[in-house]
């Protein structure tokens, strides 16, 4: 009887457990995302979490991941990187996330490799969108890339640059570690090209005032320029150099969201804008998994298209999934460890390869440029 009661007691006891858990109910796995919802870079984070919401949608419309569905827990850091440190941290203790996903921003994240916050909980965090160096060199050991660095974006645009005849290349860039490290990478590829980096101009973080960058690299007189900007940043930059004349090719990395600077700044400015895409076309169905997300936005009632972000934010959740899926129990740790042995995976057309030593994630890169229409084609 008293060995009975015992067993009662303890099963008791365990539910308290269970139930102490903050943020998460029973049949649940919570996964959280610190992202920019309002300022600048809005439209940047909500269309990562769009996608990140429409795979879960996926997932747990099928049952979830052995019957437990997942919930995403967003909250907003508007680019700020005080911000980004505060509300990952006070996700963390109150929600009791067993992964995080989709953060955005170079010195966000990496503010947040500094401080340990990673570290301290234990929590591996999927999906950057930076391609940035610092947060690659050393391998971090909790944070799991889904796209190619920087590097290899810059390597695309110097190589198309240089087959192009271009000389006399220019950067414009934003003033923080992911302006920086935008520049290290021009300055290394153009100087393996033999071609020449004839200027940089600079602009603040958040901020759209081009102003001084642009009469800087004008200047100069270059024939291609590099835009290491976000796309607020860069549209106020190719309006401002187009209207003082300037022909020169211009080239953005992945961050700048071409059909948005079209919008901002109007078709015939815009037109001709090339733009790195480290994801394929979203309406390309020779992709099964750009194929997916159209199914899948259509199923929860999206009003937004599918666009290069949306599909970002897709492969990041669909990247955790399959690392949840192999942890069996789906704790921080054992997600870390399923993650590094992640080996080659077929996203549904994007390979992402993950080793102990390399959370590089992918290495697809390739060049879309703005119609006369503000489209992107090939």
């Amino acid at each position: 009887m008293n060995i009975r009661l015992q067993s009662i007691g303890m099963a008791i006891f365990a539910l308290v457990i269970v139930g102490a858990v903050p943020g998460a109910a029973a049949g649940e796995i919570v996964i959280g995302q610190v992202a920019p919802f309002s300022g600048t870079l809005a439209p940047t984070g909500n269309d990562v979490r769009l996608g990140i919401q429409a795979y879960f949608s996926r997932i747990n419309a099928e049952g979830g991941i052995r019957g437990n569905t997942l919930r995403l827990v967003s909250r907003d850091d508007g680019y700020r990187v005080e911000d980004t440190l505060k509300q990952t941290t006070a996700l963390i203790e109150h929600d009791a996330p067993v992964a995080l996903v989709g953060f955005v921003g170079t010195g966000n994240v990496d503010a947040l490799r500094k401080a340990g916050t990673l570290d301290r909980a234990g929590i591996p965090l999927v999906g950057v969108r930076s391609g940035a160096s610092v947060l690659r060199k050393p391998v971090p050991e909790r944070i799991f890339h889904t796209r190619a660095s920087y590097a290899a974006e810059v390597d695309t645009i110097v190589r198309q640059m240089s087959v192009m005849g271009l000389k006399r290349i220019a950067v414009f860039h934003q003033n923080d570690p992911f302006g920086e490290d935008g520049v290290s990478a021009a300055q290394a590829a153009l100087s393996a090209a033999r071609i020449e980096l004839v200027a940089t101009g600079a602009y603040e973080k958040g901020g759209t005032e081009v102003a001084a960058a642009v009469e800087k690299i004008t200047a100069a007189k270059p024939d291609g320029v590099i835009l290491v900007a976000n796309t607020a940043a860069s549209a106020a930059f190719v309006k401002a150099m187009r209207e003082r004349g300037s022909a020169a090719m211009v080239i953005a990395l992945s961050v700048t969201a071409g059909p948005q600077v079209a919008e901002a700044i109007g078709n015939t400015l815009a037109h001709g804008l090339g733009i790195v895409q480290v994801v394929p076309k979203p309406q390309s169905i020779a992709y099964a998994i750009t194929r997916q997300l159209d199914e899948d936005l259509k199923r929860i009632g999206s009003k937004t298209s599918a666009n290069h972000t949306v599909l970002e934010g897709y492969i990041m959740a669909k990247v955790l999934v399959e690392g949840i899926r192999r942890a069996g129990e789906p704790t921080p740790a054992r997600i870390v460890a399923a993650l590094n042995g992640l080996g080659s995976y077929d996203a549904g057309g994007v390979t992402i390869r993950y080793a102990q030593n390399d959370h590089t994630g992918s290495d697809y890169t390739d060049i879309s440029i703005i119609d006369r229409n503000g489209q992107m084609i090939r």
